[in-house]
């Protein structure tokens, strides 16, 4: 049986692994739920896509406490973590790349916002339209995507890019240096050897632990989707190196 503690210190792991690969990972949280704040709300209605465990959706309302979050995501090991940990969350089970994902989500009133960090980028282009249109219906007119991930801008301006990875590399050996936290793979292994673990393991799918690389990770895939999508104004709110807050204003 897994229980509140034993939920909790494995997403602290979580956290520590998705730290190895975003050193400032916490100050792109608080730029984002600042960007929420900003919103002028005090109860909005947020949307997290491709929760994970809730690392996100839990800062939000910790910081946000009249805000409802409701939290996508389509690995049952991550969201079963996520419903032990955080029993004060809405948890709903779909993969964005199926149409009509939207409708399972019981909003009873367009969303003022939508956030999503370090996942989008598993969805690929033609999919990455489809993903975003539907979104556009979810929101009210104005409403923000706000969107922390690895973005690059190769296709545009090549050395660029290169030059933010290097930022980005070089932040991340300042932090740890020859100590990298555990990496995904390792975390999923733990995982799946954890007996606690074990149902909510074996229905885990291709969402979580046999994720590998980036379907889309140019920013202009993005940039271009939203706009086709119903998105007016989109842009970088925040950045580091290749690391990015996009913001994305329906219209």
């Amino acid at each position: 049986m897994l229980t509140h503690d034993a939920a909790l210190e494995w997403i602290a792991r979580w956290d520590r692994q998705q730290e190895g690969y975003l050193p400032d990972r916490e100050e792109r949280f608080t730029v984002l739920i600042d960007a929420l704040e900003a919103l002028d709300r005090p109860d909005p209605l947020v949307i997290d896509l491709g929760c994970g465990p809730g690392s996100l959706s839990a800062r939000i309302v910790e910081r946000l406490p009249g805000a409802r979050v409701v939290s996508v995501d389509a690995d049952p090991l991550l969201l079963g973590l996520g419903r032990a940990a955080y029993p004060g969350l809405t948890f709903v089970p779909a993969d964005l790349r199926t149409p009509g994902w939207s409708d399972l989500l019981g909003l009873d009133r367009p969303a003022d916002a939508a956030v999503s960090t370090t996942a989008l980028h598993w969805i690929s282009g033609p999919d990455l339209l489809r993903v975003y249109t539907e979104l556009a219906g979810a929101l009210r007119p104005g409403g923000l995507l706000l969107n922390g991930d690895h973005l690059d801008s190769d296709d545009v301006t090549p050395e660029l890019a290169r030059l933010e990875r290097a930022v980005h590399e070089r932040e991340a050996q300042r932090v740890f240096g020859a100590e990298r936290p555990e990496d995904w793979r390792a975390w999923w292994d733990a995982v799946s050897a954890d007996p606690a673990l074990a149902e909510l393991d074996r229905e885990r799918t291709t969402a979580g632990a046999d994720h590998h690389g980036s379907e889309s990770h140019l920013l202009s895939e993005h940039v271009e989707a939203l706009r086709a999508a119903g998105f007016g104004e989109v842009g970088t709110l925040w950045q580091r190196g290749n690391n990015r807050l996009l913001c994305a204003v329906r219209g």
